[in-house]
Formats: C-alpha cells, structure tokens, sequence
C-alpha cells in the first residue's frame, strides 16, 4: 500500500447502487461495533496513545472518532428522512479529536456508544424503502447534495477504514 492512511483505500463511489450493495453496506455498518472492539482489544494505554503514522492521530483518537463521526450521520439520515432537503451541521473532526474526551475516557466507552448507535442506525437502515435512500441532504462545505444511498456507502467505508488503519498498525508493530 502507497498510502497508509488509507490501507483499504479511498472511498469510490460506484452509483447507483444495488439493492444487494445496499444490503451489504448495511452489514458494514452492523459489524463495525464488533470489529473495533476487537481492534482494540487488550491495547495498554501507551499503545493507544501511540500514532497509527506520523502525524496522524492515535489508536485512542481513531476509536473515539469513529462514533463520533457515525453519530453525526445517524443525525443526517434522521434529517434527511424526516425534513425535505435539510442543510446539515458540519464538525471538524480534527479538532474535535483534540478535546479532553478524547484523551480521558477510556475508548470502552466509544466501543459501546457505538454499539448502541449502530443498533438504532442499522434498525432504522433496514426499514428504510429504496426511495427513502434517493432522499438528500446538502453538506455546506462540500457545497453540494448528497443522497442517503451515497452516504450509506461513505460510512461504511468509513468504518472499514478507521478499523483498518487500527489492525494494520497493530499488525506492523506485532501487537
């Protein structure tokens, strides 16, 4: 890999989707709890608070942003579903992995938040019709529209690749 920011590479949308990637990216989504738990499983403090790269962010920062980060799409497809065409709040996830939370509390804590999170996320993802997945919202940076089916890709992804970036890492240093 050329880049290991991203060891399971960019996110690539491929659009629209089929009912079966729909599906699949929905058992992205159910797993990833289980998946972070056991990336992080039986870490020490000083491993987690060691950067997966230079400059990046470490293991602890990685586990904390990801329900963070799932949590404001959870509230976007809430919006998406619930008002016509709603303009979102973006967050700056670099500074908010810079906050006191993400130092002190213990990442158990963000590997059962988002277990809770994607129980209701994945309870309402598999209610939802085809129609409801061509619903939109506009992001204020990127200055466009994007459809629910596009974000359901993105954050499926998304979690695939913070789980990644913590496996590999461990994998690399032999933890």
């Amino acid at each position: 890999m050329d880049d290991i920011r991203y060891p399971i590479g960019r996110f690539q949308w491929t659009g629209p989707a089929t009912e079966e990637q729909r599906q699949a990216w929905i058992e992205d989504i159910a797993a990833a709890p289980a998946q972070l738990r056991a990336a992080v499983a039986g870490l020490e403090p000083w491993q987690l608070d060691t950067p997966y790269r230079p400059g990046g962010w470490t293991l602890r920062q990685v586990a904390h942003h990801l329900p963070d980060s799932h949590l404001n799409a959870y509230v976007r497809f809430k919006l998406a579903l619930t008002e016509d065409h709603p303009t979102i709040k973006p967050f700056s996830q670099d500074r908010w992995a810079e906050l006191a939370d993400y130092r002190v509390v213990p990442v158990e804590v963000s590997v059962a938040l988002l277990e809770a999170l994607h129980q209701r996320w994945v309870a309402l993802l598999r209610q939802m019709s085809p129609e409801d997945f061509q619903r939109t919202y506009f992001h204020p940076e990127h200055k466009k529209d994007f459809t629910l089916e596009y974000a359901l890709a993105q954050f499926a992804w998304h979690g695939r690749h913070h789980i990644a970036q913590i496996t590999t890492f461990r994998r690399q240093m032999g933890w």
